[in-house]
């Protein structure tokens, strides 16, 4: 496809915003686009650019950052048709919000001990909440957030008033409590009460990896990888020998799995 955009200039910004507004215009999917229907793709980038993080491909990262961009710019193109803001109006107000945010940075009279630092975020913060109108300091975190990463959120949250645990025994201990209301709920054989308590435990959980400075994203990511390839090595290992897995005894199946650790796996 031989188009030329020279008369754009070379600001890549300016060049986005042509494109946006193009798509926005001509394209028969983008012009028909609304807030609602881009957030499931806005969320789907995000993580696409966790993952290549994750995976250190640098390549990837670039190109998932330019779709995690143009998802910014989809929005703000919608806003804009509606009146309400433009991609100028994000970047000065993410601007001016950074500033208020870094006065360590920025104001040359400011103490930047760590303790100071970490009071004056806060008080920024709850300063924002405010004006925004919150009640509760926990109103702003958001409901649509992965509840792994908003059950930790919720927990630090609470946390700065000081409604924690001091020590990790005292998480280890709820643990124990909360696996016994489950084994109860079990007994009951009550789909609301197992649920319950099943949610009670994994909050609990969350709580200690928090304690401990383990991201429980990324730890039960890691477990996930790490049974895909046991799980993997099981399947290969049963269909190199001729056998159809949905066939293969469960004791087979437990002995596969344990090689598999043995092998590093």
């Amino acid at each position: 496809m031989n188009i030329d955009y020279t008369y754009l200039g070379k600001n890549p910004i300016d060049k986005l915003k042509f494109l946006m507004k193009e798509l926005r215009e001509k394209c028969p999917w983008d012009s028909v686009q609304t807030y609602e229907s881009i957030a499931p793709y806005t969320i789907e980038e995000a993580y696409e650019v966790s993952e290549a993080i994750n995976n250190k491909d640098m390549k990837a990262l670039k190109e998932e950052l330019g779709d995690l961009l143009f998802q910014v710019l989809f929005q703000s193109k919608i806003a804009e048709e509606d009146e309400f803001f433009n991609f100028d109006d994000v970047c000065n107000s993410l601007f001016n919000k950074m500033i208020t945010r870094h006065p360590h940075v920025f104001d040359r009279n400011s103490d930047n001990s760590d303790l100071k630092l970490i009071e004056r975020w806060e008080k920024i913060k709850e300063t924002e909440r405010d004006k925004k109108g919150y009640e509760s300091i926990l109103d702003d975190i958001p409901v649509a957030l992965p509840e792994l990463m908003r059950a930790i959120k919720l927990q630090k949250r609470a946390a700065r008033v000081k409604f924690d645990w001091p020590n990790i025994d005292g998480v280890l201990d709820k643990i124990i409590e909360e696996s016994k209301e489950l084994a109860n709920a079990i007994n009951t054989k009550s789909c609301e009460s197992m649920r319950e308590e099943v949610g009670d435990l994994l909050f609990t959980l969350v709580n200690l990896s928090r304690k401990l400075n383990v991201d429980p994203e990324l730890a039960l990511r890691a477990t996930n990888t790490k049974f895909i390839k046991r799980f993997s090595y099981i399947e290969k290992t049963i269909d190199i020998s001729g056998a159809d897995i949905n066939n293969v005894a469960q004791s087979k199946l437990e002995e596969l799995w344990l090689k598999s650790k043995t092998i590093g796996l």
